[in-house]
């Protein structure tokens, strides 16, 4: 077998795994409501699930991202995919609400998955000879077929759950994620090259305390409002321990994360790019699907559709984003990368600005969210798989795992700045959100999506190019 037709092999297995990761981030939706009440649990203490697991991504990213590129991407993807199994598996048997929230936390070990995928195909074909854009299509491949295992997940999810004991019900993904361990051991090769060196434990104790007290201050000030003074002085704790963080960082030699990536002229703009992606696809999907759901009638705006109506709109949306992932590589040999990465961020942007006049019918929601969803898919193939081409060696799994670090970030503030604009100004009838919320929703994420633009256009022109001496040369600029 060629070397590229092995490495299409590896990328069939890690795609089966990126498949279940779609069906354990769709599964649960439809059953959320019986879950709440097989648990004895108010509907609003479902959002505890969402927001303990974004914490966990947060934390996890980058201490796996690290030990991977120090004792292989294969064997840290072996363990997460382990924990995340057995996670699984104990939910049908949660008798607590607690328990339950335990397990269902550890079951986020799943997000690490992504990152460090990319970082083994990359170190892969790098080791062969092969182009960086092959890892921007593999990177495509992984990203459809994760989106394809959302739609598949939430069709069976809900089909399941009207049909069969919930406890037998929840039972399925741990079995699924289960076989992916045994994919991943028996079909899926270490990563050629090993860093070494030991994990730098006070890097990983500053970061941790400063995600936890910023994530968790933007919590509070959801709940709380703006005028909530504890909130605020977590969140400025948070960003306070960021700065011992970087010090230290900058001092040991062999850091977490090497923050001089930072002021890389081809990863700065990437990182950037991340987090203001994140805004949108990880803060603003809940938005669009209540705006979705509220009654015109009622409100005074909104779709009024029923819950077929939103899944399919749902749909449509992740259907969008398997077309951008699978595009993106041609698109990058056509443009190039950096002018592709540009106009993913530039689709992103006028579909939510699209939203400002055209939000008045099905047939208007439905377009815009086809547009935002091309250029979605677009950037979650792009983002990780140009990091790692820019990356300098032995720091792969870092930069890919940054990006997935930073779009988590920029998620949780964004979902904080859009709880707190929904509810300011709200009509006051039931329990719909304001309309100028949703007007701040779509114009935060619209602007965001143009700054990222924007701040690609300063990439220089040979980042993550075909020949390697290029990428290199222009991750170097530190």
């Amino acid at each position: 077998m060629t070397r590229l037709g092995a490495l299409l092999g590896v990328v069939g297995f890690l795609a089966a795994v990126e498949f279940t990761s779609g069906i354990l981030q769709g599964y649960y939706t439809p059953m959320l409501t019986d879950i709440a009440r097989h648990l004895g649990i108010h509907d609003a203490d479902v959002n505890w699930l969402e927001g303990t697991q974004l914490m966990l991504s947060a934390l996890v990213v980058p201490a796996f991202a690290k030990l991977g590129d120090m004792v292989g991407h294969r064997r840290m993807l072996l363990v997460s995919t382990a924990l995340t199994a057995a996670a699984s598996l104990a939910l049908p048997f949660a008798d607590s609400f607690a328990v339950f929230l335990v397990a269902w936390t550890l079951q986020g070990f799943y997000v690490v998955w992504l990152p460090l995928e990319i970082a083994l195909i990359w170190g892969r074909a790098r080791a062969g000879g092969q182009p960086p854009s092959v890892t921007a299509r593999a990177a495509g491949i992984l990203v459809a077929a994760l989106e394809a295992g959302a739609i598949v997940g939430a069709l069976a999810g809900g089909a399941l759950v009207d049909a069969l004991p919930l406890q037998f019900v929840l039972v399925i993904p741990g079995v699924a994620v289960l076989a992916c361990f045994f994919v991943i051991l028996f079909g899926v090769p270490e990563s050629p090259e090993v860093a070494g060196g030991r994990l730098d434990t006070v890097g990983l104790t500053f970061l941790s305390l400063a995600l936890i007290a910023f994530t968790g201050g933007l919590s509070l000030l959801r709940l709380g409002g703006l005028g909530e003074p504890l909130a605020w002085a977590i969140v400025a704790l948070g960003l306070a321990l960021l700065v011992p963080f970087v010090l230290w960082e900058l001092r040991h030699a062999d850091p977490l994360v090497d923050v001089r990536l930072f002021r890389s002229a081809a990863l700065w703009p990437v990182f950037l790019t991340a987090g203001l992606f994140g805004m949108s696809v990880l803060g603003a999907q809940a938005p669009l699907s209540t705006f979705a759901r509220t009654d015109p009638a009622v409100a005074g705006y909104g779709l009024g559709t029923a819950g077929f109506a939103t899944s399919l709109l749902i749909g449509v949306y992740l259907i969008a984003m398997i077309a951008g992932a699978l595009s993106y590589s041609r698109a990058a040999r056509i443009l190039s990368p950096r002018l592709a990465l540009v106009a993913a961020a530039g689709l992103v942007s006028a579909g939510f600005f699209l939203f400002l006049p055209f939000h008045d019918t099905y047939a208007q929601v439905v377009a815009n969210m086809a547009v935002v969803g091309v250029g979605s898919g677009a950037l979650v193939a792009a983002l990780p798989a140009t990091a790692a081409a820019a990356a300098p060696a032995g720091q792969t799994g870092v930069a890919t795992g940054l990006t997935n670090s930073v779009k988590t970030v920029g998620g949780a503030i964004a979902s904080c700045v859009f709880g707190i604009a929904l509810a300011t100004g709200a009509t006051g009838v039931g329990t719909a959100g304001s309309l100028s919320g949703y007007v701040t929703v779509w114009v935060v994420c619209g602007g965001a999506a143009l700054v990222a633009a924007l701040a690609l256009l300063a990439v220089p022109r040979d980042a993550f190019a075909d020949h390697p001496s290029a990428a290199e040369a222009a991750a170097g600029r530190l």
